[in-house]
């Protein structure tokens, strides 16, 4: 009897009477060719430039997304590519009305920028919804929740949610979403609405890249104005009181004067323009409109008098030398030699040989010699 045939029990001589065939080997479900084609056919390909800008100006949202991704990579090839992308994209954008919408923890952002943007939409608008959150990793709460939450905003074919990146800078997130602005305005998006996750600083870079700044805010939640940065309510064109629904009606409006008495406090905006003070209730899409009317208001006032574009003018020099210092910064560290002589001089400095600000002279210096040598 084979050696194939005996590895069944059944054929031991013990057993009389039995005899089971070994049977034939099974083929593979896939033929090599075929595994080869499949693992060939997902491997990324990337289009050219034109085939990206044609797509964007097309309205191809898959093809925007995949350009937005080539912006956010940190890839040196990608960069090249997203790039090229902006330039050719800029002639066509600028012309969306950018919102920046921040508010205490818990006031309902997500809500609100479902609600107002099926307002938008609803009314013929497009709306692309972006995020600045450098900290999604530590804290959780970016956009990327937000989006399952805004099922119907998020079904709308007139509306385009994107997760910000996560883990970044600060600096280098805002820079990012800055540029995804451009594309977003070219594929023919006219609203631009721009969430703020994290805490501290990111109100500040938000503003630097929007025309108008909102601020939500709650009601009947101890002091009204404690803990709120007076910088953050000088930066709002609008402030919001949400929730102002049911029971917290007259607390909403009462923390609608206290907001109001609290502004008129401050010195006068530059635009001219005096901030207003709203309440909604995002649930039940209760004073919306007028928001969007406020919005158109604003937008109005600070076009007549000019100060819109030079608003826009200003934001476009603050992020040129944004990028510049970013790109120094970047190219610094990312130096061979700085790498390897920064962990010497670390060490100097903790065992007191020499102070933070000669270590930190002696870099430079050696970058700069790094750089002329290669120039």
């Amino acid at each position: 009897m084979s050696e194939k045939v005996n590895k069944h029990i059944e054929n031991d001589e013990q057993y009389k009477g039995l005899s089971v065939n070994s049977g034939i080997d099974q083929p593979s479900s896939f033929s090599e060719s075929a595994i080869e084609r499949f693992l060939q056919s997902k491997k990324k390909k990337l289009l050219s430039v034109d085939d990206y800008v044609d797509g964007i100006l097309g309205g191809n949202i898959t093809l925007l997304s995949k350009a937005v991704t080539l912006v956010e990579s940190s890839k040196k090839e990608h960069q090249e590519i997203a790039q090229e992308i902006i330039v050719k994209c800029l002639p066509h954008s600028g012309n969306s009305v950018r919102i920046g919408i921040t508010g205490v923890p818990g006031v309902g952002k997500s809500t609100f920028i479902e609600s107002m943007g099926k307002y938008i939409t609803d009314q013929g608008g497009k709306l692309a919804v972006l995020a600045i959150d450098p900290s999604s990793e530590r804290s959780k709460g970016s956009i990327l929740g937000d989006k399952t939450r805004m099922e119907e905003l998020s079904a709308d074919s007139r509306a385009y949610i994107r997760p910000s990146p996560s883990a970044g800078s600060l600096g280098g997130v805002a820079r990012k979403t800055r540029e995804t602005i451009v594309l977003c305005e070219a594929a023919g998006f006219d609203t631009i609405f721009i969430e703020t996750v994290g805490v501290g600083q990111s109100e500040t870079v938000v503003h630097s890249m929007v025309d108008f700044f909102l601020l939500l805010m709650l009601a009947g939640a101890g002091d009204e104005l404690q803990g709120i940065k007076r910088g953050i309510m000088e930066m709002a064109d609008a402030i919001t009181i949400n929730k102002a629904d049911g029971n917290n009606v007259n607390k909403a409006e009462q923390a609608r004067v206290q907001y109001l008495n609290a502004l008129h406090l401050f010195p006068p905006t530059d635009s001219g323009w005096k901030p207003k003070v709203l309440t909604c209730s995002a649930v039940y899409k209760m004073g919306i409109p007028e928001i969007w009317d406020t919005i158109n208001q604003y937008l109005d006032f600070v076009k007549s008098n000019s100060y819109f574009q030079h608003k826009r003018n200003e934001q476009s020099k603050y992020w040129m030398y944004e990028t510049i210092n970013d790109q120094l910064k970047s190219n610094f560290y990312q130096n061979t030699e700085i790498k390897k002589l920064t962990e010497d001089f670390e060490t100097k400095v903790l065992k007191e040989e020499i102070s933070s600000f000669v270590a930190a002279r002696e870099l430079m210096n050696y970058y700069y010699q790094s750089q002329k040598k290669n120039s």
